[in-house]
């Protein structure tokens, strides 16, 4: 009996242990079954959401934050409107931007500052006249771009017309984004239609500087208390300049690039002596050498003067100046360096986010949405949207940014105002331009840096009184290029005509 009872419970113990694997078997068995079904089931039910859950981690990593410095006049809503963009930034390229606005008149100077000391920054505002493009590149503030348009800017390259990336290449890269704006330059007489159609003026014939005398005399003789010009106009020379405020170029038309003394021209002499004769007979102010300012556009006295036109330009200057304005061409549409350099945005050469900086320059020259909010703000806020593609911008509401300075422009909402067909417009006032002798063409001044200052020293001291007539141009004029000569300007001719050889004979 003992050994029954004996073997009863060694039999219990090893059926337990039978059934216990059994158990843990068919356990294990359903829970292989039921994962595998389950992942089999996922991946049939939706085979993207692995790929969501990748990019929802990737989205939690932190942002990289974007410093831009730009110009213009800083805004009183720019922190509210920025939440916004980096809102929709952060959901497109995982990218925030830290936006710094620097006043139009200390940009350059304050850039200059920041970009030789090392303070980090990631995108700048540069240009032809503010916080100078080429020479800054040439410093190295600024990172070659050749790569990154490439792998990160290519709807950039699509939008842009190649002229744009061509004529600001510097030593044959680039080195900033330009806006897509206006291409060419034009300049063009400008009139007061008020006083033109007061005395019946034809201004079809105001083709050339001395093509004006009738109408100033006309205007003069009426109206006593009116200068016609009312301002230093700069009269226009016809020649491509090697260096900006230099007298050093080529003339528009020529084949041979042949480097001369501009001011040493028959054309020259010309525009001043004809400045003279205008002086002389009353239709300058007597202090127009040293007046600054536009005062004459909010009194209407004045008849015509010199500006670089755009697209329906006499729409916009009569309705700034809330009078009636007219223009007639100079000269056709010519693409120039400081055209297509007017405005741009670098990455600076010292970023640690080359390529987050370039995702977004694309995207803001790709993205109308972004390119609306960054220029007009927030919709309800700081303008009214009127119907699709139209908005008006709502008065003194905090936020009012120049839109020439912040990138491609054809994408921007039009104004109640403005003519349907205003983009294709600029598009086609784009296609129609030539380029100017020198466009690609950039001087480097390295070698003449002294003499390049002696000579802008004597240029601001001749030129504001022989552009407006107010000196004798046959006593003063000899005087002038004399000084220039003593400061060196052949030596500069001399190294600008080394560098356009060498430029013309690569190409």
């Amino acid at each position: 009996m003992e050994y029954q009872k004996g073997g009863t419970t060694e039999m219990k113990k090893s059926l337990l242990l039978v059934l216990s694997f059994v158990m843990l078997a068919a356990f294990t068995l359903a829970g292989c079954s039921s994962s595998k079904d389950s992942k089999s089931s996922e991946g049939t039910a939706d085979t993207g959401k692995g790929t969501e859950t990748q990019v929802q981690q990737e989205k939690k990593e932190d942002p990289v934050t974007l410093i831009w410095y730009t110009i213009g006049g800083p805004q009183k809503d720019q922190d509210k409107v920025m939440t916004e963009v980096n809102k929709y930034l952060v959901d497109k390229i995982n990218t925030k931007i830290d936006l710094k606005v620097i006043d139009w008149g200390d940009y350059s100077q304050k850039m200059q500052v920041i970009a030789a000391s090392g303070e980090p920054f990631d995108i700048a505002f540069t240009s032809s006249w503010a916080f100078n493009y080429v020479e800054s590149a040439r410093k190295g503030y600024f990172y070659e771009l050749d790569q990154l348009l490439e792998e990160s800017g290519k709807g950039i390259k699509e939008e842009l017309n190649p002229a744009f990336l061509e004529g600001s290449k510097v030593n044959g890269h680039n080195y900033a984004i330009p806006t897509n704006k206006e291409l060419p330059a034009q300049a063009v007489w400008r009139f007061n239609k008020n006083l033109v159609d007061k005395y019946k003026l034809d201004i079809t014939k105001a083709t050339t500087l001395e093509s004006l005398e009738p109408m100033l005399k006309t205007v003069k003789e009426n109206e006593p208390d009116v200068y016609p010009i009312p301002s230093n106009i700069g009269p226009f020379l016809p020649f491509d300049f090697a260096l900006e405020g230099i007298p050093v170029g080529v003339a528009l038309n020529s084949t041979d690039l042949k480097m001369v003394n501009i001011w040493d021209s028959p054309e020259a002499k010309q525009v001043f002596s004809t400045m003279r004769k205008y002086y002389q007979a009353g239709y300058l102010p007597p202090d127009v050498a040293t007046k600054q300012g536009n005062e004459f556009e909010k009194t209407g006295k004045w008849l015509v003067d010199k500006q670089h036109t755009v697209p329906f330009a006499d729409v916009s200057w009569s309705e700034s100046m809330q009078y009636p304005i007219i223009s007639t061409p100079i000269h056709e549409p010519l693409v120039f360096n400081w055209s297509v350099t007017g405005s741009m945005q670098a990455i600076s050469a010292k970023t640690k986010h080359p390529k987050q900086a370039m995702e977004f320059l694309n995207l803001l020259n790709t993205d109308k949405f972004l390119r609306n909010l960054v220029n007009n703000g927030i919709e309800g806020v700081h303008y009214k949207k009127l119907s699709e593609g139209i908005y008006e911008p709502i008065p003194d509401s905090g936020y009012s940014m120049p839109a020439f300075t912040l990138g491609n422009m054809f994408l921007l909402d039009k104004l109640k105002n403005d003519p349907a067909d205003k983009w294709e417009q600029y598009k086609k006032f784009n296609d129609s331009a030539k380029n100017a002798p020198l466009l690609g063409f950039q001087f480097d001044p390295t070698n003449v840096m002294t003499e390049i200052a002696n000579v802008k020293n004597a240029v601001d001291e001749f030129g504001p009184s022989l552009n407006t007539g107010s000196v004798d141009p046959d006593k003063i004029l000899p005087k002038a290029i004399e000084k220039l000569k003593a400061q060196g300007i052949d030596k500069i001719i001399e190294e600008a005509q080394k560098q356009v050889d060498a430029w013309r004979a690569s190409k």
